[in-house]
């Protein structure tokens, strides 16, 4: 192969690479706004914003069909290795884990549609804490991945636990609420689904900042 061939297959890889990094952080974003916004409708009773949710999905499914046709070519066209291939499967995981993200999201805006008829009693505001820090630690990870900053990511997944901590205690009080006879049990049920909802968008974002290690050293290593 000579050099001109090989410095033009170089720069075609190059630029994919970056698209697919790209694709990521589009993603990442779309996501964050989505989480805050899913939230924000359910606690207000907001059924247009719920609806806005739901539809919005689809850019962030499109997004991620993008990045898997990419992947595709990449690997059939360009026959990365080593490194190359690594960060282009990382950045396809990563995706892939935001797109899960998009679907809790979209989850937690049809429970808030079911709910807006009926004011929930709940403690919301839990709720609420639940979906900032989901948010926080997102927009931090999307730095380290930015960056490259493989210790970034690992602090970020280590704060994992603040949501879990709220999550565990939001559930017992749910529990112990409908035991008393202090929440309509169906209610209950809906706003621990939407707890839940949000404690595995946080995995998901600990699961990213594995993907960020396994790009950078090539180690698997599990975080959080």
């Amino acid at each position: 192969m000579s050099d001109a061939v090989h410095h033009s297959m170089r720069r075609v890889l190059d630029g994919e690479l970056a698209e697919a990094r790209e694709l990521s952080l589009r993603m990442g974003e779309f996501v964050e706004d989505a989480i805050a916004a899913a939230v924000e409708a359910l606690v207000g009773g907001d059924a247009a914003r719920c609806e806005a949710v739901i539809a919005g999905d689809t850019e962030l499914n499109a997004l991620q069909l993008r990045m898997r046709e990419l992947a595709v070519v990449t690997i059939v066209t360009q026959a990365p290795v080593d490194g190359d291939l690594r960060r282009m499967l990382a950045y396809l995981h990563m995706s892939a884990e935001l797109e899960r993200m998009g679907d809790h999201c979209v989850s937690i805006a049809k429970i808030g549609r079911e709910l807006c008829e009926h004011r929930p009693a709940g403690r919301l505001d839990d709720l609420t804490r639940m979906a900032e820090l989901c948010g926080i630690q997102l927009d931090e990870m999307l730095a380290a991945v930015v960056e490259g900053d493989v210790e970034g990511a690992r602090i970020v997944a280590s704060h994992d636990d603040r949501v879990d901590r709220i999550y565990r205690r939001f559930f017992d009080e749910e529990v112990h609420a409908c035991a008393a006879g202090e929440e309509d049990p169906a209610c209950a049920t809906r706003l621990t689904l939407v707890a839940h909802h949000l404690e595995r968008i946080a995995d998901r974002v600990t699961n990213m900042g594995e993907d960020l290690v396994y790009l950078q050293t090539g180690n698997v290593e599990e975080l959080g």
